[in-house]
């Protein structure tokens, strides 16, 4: 089957053609060897009868609008060949990662990628092995246009046949996780200020540990750094009594390094205590940063791999199973084989199986489609456990043990308050102690994991988890798969599994949202959410508002009580087995303890937790809030109705209950049974507020000002002279209404800028507009434009490449102010499309009546705006300019910028005069 090594790659030019794509136009090198400078249009018609070699093939096409078309994309070749490895989706972030000089002009670009192809094929022939030929095999026989080359780099002739699925069968090389015994409690020993500051600058400097601590105090680089961990090591000590915790509300101003700050005291709490220290990010962005900081901390990969842990929820980890149906499944489509190949080589190379914020490169979702990757995870809950084959290899599972035994776990704020809400997650395990970055979305992240919403996609939703997939396709795991087993010898355990199981069909199944517009509802669950449908199209205003359309339940139309009864009836009836099958479970853990064997029990501890959790506390949320139509709503809450929609379409119906102060709960979970917790963030607190005023509001807006003993309050200051190094300026004479002056100032910012501008914007539909307008004018500038929402790629990924292009320009919305870290150049204009002030919906008013009103918008609008300005300025020698489009900006917000700040009223013509200037001007430091 095998011959010797081919010396040369069967595809390498001359013999197929090379494309970069351009802003204004496109560098062609033929066949030939002869290189071209083309139009974008001349581009597109060279397409349709060539197929050439080029990064990111879906992208291009997006841009030239192609469909169904041939290339050789070589990010496929690159993530086979190197797995897991970083690499941005263009040609100079290609070689970069390769290790060769970094090409300039689109030429030269075009002439590095043709070495870039030997470069990897090489790489591929010091792999070679039977389990790799045989993947090859198999990807090429799907009509993979890298099977040939890679073939013949692997020492194979492009003939013969697959054997079956082999090399897809990842699930038999992956190491086996074991069990250990049971983690020793921690001690409670404390970390002591001047500690902290030793640690840190242990950190800093990589001092050995033994070295005095004066020593190491001396070499600090940044005092406010060590002030700052010296104040939240406060939040380590030990807990002087029952529902006590340590609680320290840290503020550090941009550039203080709070990350190493917090991460000096948590990693000497750990270390000295034998337990783990939770540090929660809001974004994926700051939890990778966290992961690459604590290379310090731990510069070997084994250790780091056995002391720190990154925790993300089951939904975003690769599942074996799914993927193994997957792989034999592709035995009928052989083309499927390609995109699983390339996902068999990154599950045998990642280090966690984390499918979102790992190592898995985010231009591989857009590569190779979500079914293939983020389609492969446990997104449904269908998690069979010790049930399943490959249990003692998932890579949930191997998580979870080894954050049991972790010094540091880095997790999400989603993670952390579902864990605490449910008693543990996976292991009923809760931290001691944790911390809270990116505090100031403390409150948002609380909404939402103490939200009920009794609506169409989540019954159906819970529809699928019990039935699984009922037309006989897709991989759906039903609840008779993952029990039958466990209740079979007893027959009333079975008609309890049966009656779940019918109980089921009265929730919305497939297509019901289809049925709810054309007024044909089926199941009770239907009909009550057909209702819920109709009070909204009454009542609400703007129906034909591309956002989502909302209604007061009160009072209700007719027929909305008689079907909401009806509900709750259906519901009730499949509520009692429910509870029924888990006293069941329960018993047999104690009846047959003797005989149980440790993975039994397990699934067996697993199945009860996943019932309780999907099914007995969803339910009776939903019976509480059904009930409740008919009188008022619990006075801590608000409840409302509503059609969610997503670019203009309705994809969601329901009822909605949210906390109106959901940190009540958030304290009640999580702060009151820790012994320790730090919360910070560069903007807990309102500047424009007086001191007292801003700290209280920054207690309640996090949960401490629910606690039987106050929080320590902290605040270190920003070491950046943003008096020098900024602009600030406020345009008086663009109408924001008018989205063609408003792209008119974005053009003319940017252009003035020479790029490296970033362009914010409170609505999808005006960043779209704005993109529309500028994308033509931009591109004959020379200046990349990218557009989160529009160009298909991650948020990550995006800001990645905004990073890495110097005069590259990017429009996005909160995800990208919120999460975007570019210090340097690359970033040095912010314009903002208008006042981000709160959206006027039926929550907010609650919250606005409860919070203080107008004073209360305007806390929320000004800490929007200083998030916004703090991406300006992250390190020392950075310099840029603040613009903010709209005229109608009060007095009153001006206290969002720092201190010595000026925010100059100007028109259009003198705030681009005065970009271009300071932008231009030398380095004021």
């Amino acid at each position: 089957m095998s011959v010797s090594p081919s010396p040369r790659p069967l595809i390498a030019p001359p013999e197929i053609p090379v494309l970069v794509l351009g802003t204004r136009q496109a560098a062609w090198l033929s066949a030939d060897g002869e290189i071209e400078t083309l139009t974008l249009a001349d581009t597109t018609r060279r397409l349709r009868h060539e197929a050439p070699l080029l990064v990111h093939g879906r992208a291009v096409a997006r841009r030239l609008g192609l469909r169904d078309w041939r290339c050789f994309d070589l990010l496929e070749l690159f993530a086979f060949v190197l797995p897991g490895q970083f690499c941005l989706p263009t040609p100079r972030g290609l070689v970069a990662a390769l290790g060769m000089a970094p090409p300039a002009s689109l030429e030269d670009q075009a002439m590095t990628l043709v070495d870039a192809v030997p470069a990897l094929l090489e790489r591929l022939m010091r792999q070679a092995s039977p389990s790799l030929q045989d993947l090859a095999r198999l990807m090429a026989a799907g009509g993979w246009a890298w099977g040939p080359s890679v073939l013949a780099a692997l020492g194979m002739v492009p003939s013969g046949r697959p054997r079956g699925i082999a090399g897809l069968d990842i699930w038999g090389r992956l190491p086996e996780w074991t069990e250990a015994g049971p983690v020793d409690p921690p001690t409670h020993f404390p970390v002591e200020p001047l500690e902290a500051r030793t640690r840190l600058a242990e950190l800093i400097r990589g001092v050995p540990r033994r070295a005095a601590a004066e020593e190491a105090i001396a070499a600090e680089a940044r005092p406010q750094q060590a002030d700052y961990a010296s104040a939240v090591s406060a939040g380590f000590a030990p807990r002087q009594g029952p529902e006590l915790p340590n609680v320290v509300l840290a503020e550090a101003g941009t550039g203080v390094g709070k990350t190493l700050g917090y991460l000096a005291p948590a990693s000497l709490w750990a270390e000295r205590n034998g337990g783990p220290v939770w540090v929660s990010t809001y974004t994926r962005n700051l939890q990778a940063q966290i992961d690459g900081e604590l290379d310090r901390l731990f510069p070997d990969p084994v250790i780091k791999a056995e002391r720190v842990v990154l925790r993300k929820g089951r939904e975003n980890y690769l599942c074996l199973l799914n993927f193994e149906e997957a792989a034999r499944a592709a035995g009928g489509r052989p083309s499927d084989a390609i995109g699983l190949g390339i996902m068999a080589r990154w599950a045998l190379a990642t280090k966690d199986g984390a499918l979102v914020g790992g190592d898995l490169p985010g231009w591989l979702v857009d590569l190779l489609g979500r079914a293939q990757t983020l389609g492969l995870a446990d997104r449904r809950g269908e998690c069979i456990y010790s049930g399943c084959p490959h249990y003692t290899k998932c890579f949930i599972e191997h998580s979870v043990r080894r954050a049991r035994r972790a010094q540091i776990v880095v997790a999400n704020h989603a993670l952390v308050m579902v864990q605490a809400a449910l008693g543990g997650l996976d292991d009923a395990y809760l931290p001691l102690h944790y911390v809270f970055d990116e505090g100031h979305h403390v409150f948002d992240a609380a909404d939402s994991a103490f939200a009920a919403h009794l609506s169409g996609l989540a019954t159906s939703e819970l529809r699928r988890w019990l039935l699984g997939a009922e037309e006989g396709s897709g991989r759906a795991r039903g609840l008779r798969r993952r029990l039958e087993d466990l209740v079979a010898d007893d027959a009333r355990a079975v008609e309890d599994l049966q009656s779940v199981l019918v109980a089921a069909s009265a929730l919305p199944g497939d297509s019901w949202a289809s049925r709810l517009a054309e007024g044909q509802p089926r199941q009770a669950l239907e009909h009550f959410l057909a209702m819920v449908r109709r009070q909204v199209l009454a009542r609400a205003a703007n129906l034909d508002s591309a956002y989502d359309l909302e209604t007061d339940r009160h009072p209700l139309i007719d027929e909305l009580p008689d079907v909401a009864a009806a509900a709750d009836r259906a519901l009730a009836a499949l509520e009692a087995p429910v509870k029924r099958l888990c006293g069941f479970l329960a018993h047999q853990l104690d009846a047959a303890a003797e005989e149980l064997e440790t993975q039994q029990r397990q699934r067996i501890e697993a199945m009860v937790r996943s019932l309780e959790r999907r099914v007995i506390l969803p339910v009776a949320a939903w019976r509480g809030m059904l009930a409740d139509l008919g009188r008022a709503t619990p006075e801590a809450m608000v409840d409302w109705f509503s059609i969610s929609r997503s670019e203009g379409r309705d994809v969601d119906v329901g009822l909605h209950r949210h906390w109106i102060d959901p940190t009540v709960p958030f304290a009640a979970t999580v702060l009151v049974p820790s012994h320790g917790v730090v919360i910070t963030s560069a903007t807990l607190t309102d500047a424009g507020e007086d001191a007292e005023t801003g700290w209280a509001a920054a207690e309640a807006r996090t949960g401490a000002a629910h606690l039987p003993a106050p929080a320590i309050r902290a605040r270190v200051k920003s070491p950046f002279d943003y008096a020098a190094q900024t602009r600030a300026f406020v345009v008086t004479d663009v109408r924001k209404d008018d989205l063609d002056q408003v792209a008119a100032a974005y053009r003319e910012l940017f252009l003035a800028a020479g790029g490296g501008g970033l362009g914010l914007f409170t609505a999808i539909s005006r960043l779209r507009a704005v993109h529309e307008r500028i994308a033509g004018p931009l591109d004959a500038a020379g200046l990349p434009l990218l557009a989160q929402h529009l160009d298909g790629i991650d948020v990550g990924t995006l800001i990645d490449i905004f990073r890495a292009e110097e005069d590259a320009c990017l429009l996005g919305t909160d995800a990208v102010r919120d999460g975007v870290d570019v210090p340097g150049r690359s970033l040095r204009l912010i314009a903002f499309d208008r006042v981000p002030w709160p959206r006027p919906d039926i929550l907010h008013r609650a919250r606005r009546t409860a919070f203080g009103g107008r004073l209360y918008d305007d806390r929320l609008t000004r800490l929007k705006l200083r998030q916004a300005f703090g991406r300006l300025i992250r390190r020392a020698g950075d310099t840029g300019v603040f613009v903010l489009l709209d005229p109608m900006m009060p007095s009153r917000l001006a206290g969002a910028f720092p201190e010595g700040v000026e925010l100059r009223r100007v028109g259009l013509a003198e705030a681009i005069a005065e970009t271009r200037r300071f932008l231009t001007a030398p380095d004021p430091l």
